[in-house]
């Protein structure tokens, strides 16, 4: 449901008092919240009547739009638009940018309804000339139109100038995303013993996120299909109080799309590791009696919490330098979820099949990853036409 202009407002029951009561946004305050005059009334009519009354007498429009600058604007568009209505992750970005990229800017004080394109552009250039990325601009300037798309709907601006701006194509260099075939032998040979080894080879063998895996509960293990299924995620990040104060927190959530809740099949070698897996975990637990909290998690930590998402990728790198890899030729942790994806592709799986294993919301993510392996695969090909010539 989209946020009511300036204005507009909104009558409900207020069962505290036992009566209707209706908001008016009448402007923002100098941090750039939402300034609201509440009305009061035994009837929706009574209170529409007393608002009505209120508008006639103190319009509200072209004033309290002239207050927005373009920092108390996407101020007030993050806290009382996007905040509602993305997942705790997304809207860290969204924070994120309005405080290292809106806040305090060289746009920041200009009127909302006189930031034109110049302005924008200029400053962008600027950013690119102090060496902010590409990647990061174009971030930027995606919350920024998002954000003046919502003002232009609302008939705060004329247009949005954040369509308009120019930006350098960005540079991306090809580099390697996965594993071979004989580099994911010597993976699994390496791993043998170390404390995360039915982690990684449960990443390697099924294609799960980093967060999926976390988030695995043994209720999620079909022990008698040999399958597992994807019901949420966990991930570190700041959650905000009503206060609006932050602190990072470990946390579970749900999915982001429904394609992501999914069954997969469990290798039998890798489900007779996460069978040995249970059954350590089950003598820890039973010898820490009530010090182990039982989160039912298939992956935790020594006292059955949740481990940090920022921890596996570390001996993740570890196990590359052991393997003899060099560091500018190592993947990932993403890269076992890419692994997993192209040994597929390698087996001829249907394109369509490895997204419904993977979880992608979209064919075109499954198909780029397919693309990447043909490459492969052509040269493959030319070399077997060498050896007939």
């Amino acid at each position: 449901m989209s946020k009511r202009a300036n204005g507009e407002g909104s009558i409900a029951f207020y069962s505290s008092r036992n009566c209707y009561r209706g908001q008016l946004t009448i402007g923002i305050d100098q941090n750039g919240k939402a300034k609201r005059k509440s009305f009061y009334g035994k009837t929706k009519k009574e209170v529409k009547e007393k608002m009505d009354n209120y508008k006639l007498l103190n319009p509200i429009g072209t004033a309290a739009i002239n207050e927005y600058t373009v920092e108390t604007w996407f101020n007030y568009w993050v806290w009382n638009i996007k905040k509602r209505d993305i997942k705790p992750k997304t809207f860290e970005r969204y924070e994120s940018i309005y405080r290292n990229y809106i806040e305090g800017s060289e746009i920041a004080n200009i009127p909302l309804y006189k930031l034109k394109l110049n302005n924008i552009q200029a400053y962008y250039n600027r950013l690119l000339d102090n060496g902010t990325t590409v990647s990061t601009v174009k971030q930027i300037n995606e919350k920024l139109k998002t954000c003046l798309d919502f003002a232009e709907k609302n008939d705060y601006i004329e247009k949005n100038f954040a369509k308009l701006v120019e930006l350098p194509t960005e540079k991306k260099e090809k580099k390697k995303q996965v594993f071979t075939v004989d580099e994911q032998a010597l993976f699994i040979e390496t791993i043998k013993g170390h404390k995360l080894e039915t982690f990684f080879l449960v990443a390697l063998s099924t294609g799960l996120r980093l967060g999926e895996l976390l988030g695995l509960k043994w209720s999620d293990i079909d022990f008698d299909n040999h399958t597992l299924t994807v019901n949420r995620s966990v991930r570190r990040g700041y959650i905000f109080d009503d206060q609006d104060n932050k602190h990072r927190e470990t946390f579970e959530q749900i999915p982001k799309t429904e394609n992501a809740f999914r069954t997969v099949p469990i290798v039998s070698n890798v489900f007779n590791k996460l069978l040995e897996h249970k059954k350590q975990q089950d003598e820890t637990k039973a010898k820490l009696g009530k010090s182990f909290q039982d989160n039912n998690l298939v992956f935790c930590n020594s006292v059955g919490s949740y481990l940090n998402p920022n921890y596996p990728p570390k001996p993740f790198k570890r196990i590359q330098d052991k393997m003899g890899i060099p560091k500018e030729e190592h993947i990932k942790f993403h890269g076992l979820r890419k692994t997993f994806a192209t040994r597929l592709f390698e087996k001829n799986i249907p394109p369509k099949t490895v997204q419904v294993l993977m979880g992608h919301a979209d064919i075109e993510i499954t198909l780029n990853i397919y693309t990447e392996v043909m490459e492969d695969k052509k040269i493959e090909a030319i070399n077997e036409l060498e050896n007939i010539f």
